[in-house]
């Protein structure tokens, strides 16, 4: 006869092992994620024989515990702190209306308009996000200045990796015309998209800001425009080139975000 104790000892175990199982499954999950890093695509145009260098603008959305950023610097909050439910959050934005949001950094402010009406759902998780105070403090992490000309921020982590636990759908992806003979379209100087891990519907909280026009796919979510105050930030940055010299990497003259917040205007 099994007793009471045994009893209780026997359903301790299975629940370990239970516990185990989804701690494997999450470690499975975030190895699969990690593998997608950012990569150069060369196409070698027919005119002239010039070559196009695209990188990847990547970004993994899965919650991992706070670490330094890639600069050795601590990082902002973790997704723990805001958001890690695995949930996107429910719609609390106008879905017609037109934000604001309002990027307070150690460089300057930018202000960056959204259209609720091309990108509710971006536009939505950018407002819940803000609201929690998630980028408050954050590093603009990435700053690529050849092939591409983008700043790249928006990750708690400050390495690329973070993100707040969820994703969202890609939106908006027609809006800068149709892919030209070698895939891309053009990004203009100001325009301000999600990054990705590569695949349909996996962006989170990391976004890339358009210094210059740019040539890429049509698979960011294009959901926003830059002040020209702020396009102005953003170039200074970049002319001050990557740590250590290189076209990829963190920006020399390194950018926080000091607080966020995004506002119907």
């Amino acid at each position: 006869m099994v007793t009471s104790d045994q009893r209780r000892r026997q359903l301790a175990r299975e629940k370990y092992a239970r516990q185990q199982q989804r701690r494997e499954e999450s470690r499975r999950k975030a190895k699969r994620r990690n593998t997608v890093i950012a990569a150069a695509l060369a196409v070698v145009l027919a005119a002239g024989g010039a070559v196009y260098a695209s990188v990847a603008l990547t970004g993994d959305d899965s919650p991992k515990d706070n670490a330094a950023g890639s600069d050795g610097s601590a990082s902002g909050p973790t997704p723990s702190q805001s958001q890690s439910s695995g949930a996107e959050p429910k719609m609390s934005v106008d879905a017609k209306a037109t934000y604001a949001m309002a990027l307070k950094t150690n460089e300057g402010d930018i202000t960056i308009t959204m259209d609720a009406a091309k990108t509710p759902r971006t536009v939505n998780s950018f407002h819940h996000l803000a609201g929690k105070k998630y980028f408050d403090g954050t590093k603009c992490h990435r700053l690529t200045t050849q092939g591409i000309f983008v700043l790249q921020c928006g990750d708690p982590k400050g390495d690329g990796t973070g993100g707040p636990g969820y994703t969202i759908p890609d939106e908006n992806l027609d809006a800068l015309g149709k892919a030209g003979a070698q895939g891309s379209v053009t990004y203009p100087a100001g325009t301000v998209a999600m990054a990705n891990t590569g695949q349909p519907g996996s962006g989170g909280s990391q976004f890339f800001l358009v210094y210059k026009d740019t040539k890429l796919p049509p698979s960011y979510t294009p959901f926003g425009k830059i002040d020209a105050a702020g396009l102005k930030v953003v170039q200074d940055v970049a002319a001050a080139g990557v740590t250590g010299g290189a076209t990829d990497g963190a920006p020399k003259k390194a950018v926080t975000i000091e607080k966020a917040t995004v506002a119907k205007k």
